[in-house]
């Protein structure tokens, strides 16, 4: 069969969320772009990772915050009905079905095209049988894959990685996670809520290594409370499948489960792209600029966002990168600038001065990624919730800032009092003193994630304290805190 020849201005490797926005803002000045995909539009996030898993984690939440308000209590009857947690997830994913979301690229002016991608030169893929080749850029957006450690039999068993874990269909009576991150914790959390005898096996002291200390300590306390055996400084040797169940020698003592998760990281998903077609290293990040263009490729043409970058791993950051690679693919590559009539609403001087912007931009402009280096926010689903944004007390201390820390008890909040009867949590604010700003924040206790984005805000605007004074939070409600944090550095 003959190879197919296409050819568009853009092409975007992986149809996930990010991979849809990033080819979603390249087209905004008229160039044409292909998505191309080939698993699931909608990607990872859609089907086997954000959605599904908060859709498992929410009945515990909802019941767990049932139980805490006298007049609510007494209501609440039995746990989570695992049948009815596992249609909603259904649900959620759309039964793992993309249509819906191949629907909205066609709707977007995008074409679609199905297939695993390759480099064979620069601009140049095969996707199948058809050659595609980009006039002016390429953007890889393939995402990552569970990263299975080398323990002696893990790999044969097959264990279960977040995939596996977020698409089951059944509830393992007995679970070992492996792994105390955030895949790890959240799992734990949804197993034991769904009824598994749940294990967690943690390398190190604590789990959460990216959070404040008092974050993973406070989840790992919650977790044993509820019955998850929580073991630290725990590594499984070996793997294996007998009649029983799933031996794992674990510092010479034998534990048997059912399954075995694994949430001990992930790895780019760049091994199989034809890397080496363009001098770069396949299965390593591709690094970037803050333009998110690859630094390793000649030419000015080769992007990434994602986790193929390894500046961040969450969706919500990735598709912030999209959104700004797909802004600087629009200026750059504006087709506009060289057409006779301009589109409706555009004038020449539009062009020249997008062009020129994108051109000169510094820190902060929607051409330049720059809270992958200062607010990356991040939320842990677990009971209590972990959200945080920007530098941890270590990580500021580390790169240099005198920093003051603000902490305060969420319980000691009127809004607290009213939200639930055991409610618990902490926030703490990180300060960098010489210019009186907030670099970092972070929050536990139910349902913080809703706090977090006044944080972001605090810490992106880099608002002065002596400013976030006279933001006054409404009364009673548990975002009350900021007023008592900013009480107790003395203003």
């Amino acid at each position: 069969m003959a190879q197919q020849a296409r050819e568009f201005d853009v092409v975007v490797i992986g149809g996930g969320a990010i991979g849809e926005n990033a080819a979603d803002r390249a087209g905004r000045t008229g160039l044409s772009v292909a998505l191309v995909e080939e698993a699931l539009v909608g990607g990872e996030c859609s089907y086997w990772a954000c959605m599904p898993s908060k859709a498992l984690l929410r009945p515990g939440a909802a019941l767990a915050a049932a139980r805490g308000v006298p007049g609510a209590a007494a209501a609440v009857t039995g746990g989570v009905d695992v049948a009815a947690a596992f249609a909603r997830r259904d649900a959620v994913t759309h039964h793992w079905d993309d249509s819906s979301q191949a629907e909205w690229v066609d709707g977007a002016g995008i074409t679609l095209v199905r297939g695993h991608a390759r480099f064979t030169g620069p601009r140049t893929l095969e996707v199948g049988s058809v050659t595609v080749t980009a006039r002016h850029a390429v953007v890889v957006a393939t995402g990552s894959q569970a990263a299975v450690p080398d323990v002696d039999g893990l790999a044969a068993l097959p264990p279960w990685t977040s995939r596996e874990a977020t698409s089951a269909q059944q509830v393992p009576g007995r679970l070992a996670v492996i792994g105390g991150g955030v895949v790890g914790v959240e799992m734990a959390t949804a197993f034991v809520d769904l009824g598994s005898e749940v294990t967690l096996l943690v390398r190190g002291d604590r789990v959460l290594t990216g959070a404040e200390p008092f974050a993973g300590a406070a989840v790992a306390t919650a977790l044993t409370a509820r019955g998850v055996t929580v073991l630290f400084g725990a590594q499984a040797r070996s793997v294996r499948r007998e009649a029983d169940g799933v031996h794992l020698d674990v510092g010479g003592e034998d534990l048997v489960v059912d399954e075995v998760l694994v949430a001990t990281g992930r790895r780019p998903g760049t091994a199989d792209l034809g890397l080496e077609a363009l001098g770069l290293q396949p299965g390593a990040p591709l690094e970037v600029d803050d333009a998110l263009q690859v630094t390793g490729a000649d030419g000015g043409w080769l992007f990434a966002v994602g986790d193929v970058t390894g500046r961040t791993a969450t969706t919500h950051q990735g598709k912030y990168d999209a959104r700004v690679v797909g802004d600087v693919i629009a200026a750059r590559f504006d087709p506009r600038s060289t057409a006779t009539d301009s589109p409706e609403g555009a004038t020449p001087g539009d062009r020249a001065l997008s062009a020129q912007d994108e051109r000169t931009a510094g820190p902060w402009s929607r051409y330049r990624a720059t809270a992958d280096l200062a607010a990356v926010p991040q939320v842990v689903f677990t009971r209590p919730e972990v959200a945080w944004v920007g530098l941890t007390e270590h990580a500021a201390r580390a790169s240099g800032l005198d920093v003051r820390v603000l902490g305060y008890d969420l319980e000691n909040v009127a809004g607290a009092t009213v939200f639930a009867e055991d409610y618990a949590g902490h926030a703490r604010l990180v300060v960098d003193d010489a210019r009186g700003v907030v670099v970092g924040a972070t929050f536990v206790g139910p349902e913080v994630a809703e706090m977090l984005q006044a944080a972001t805000i605090a810490v992106v605007g880099e608002v002065p304290l002596d400013r976030l004074w006279h933001a006054v939070p409404a009364y009673p409600t548990v975002s009350e805190v900021w007023l008592r944090l900013l009480e107790s550095a003395g203003l």
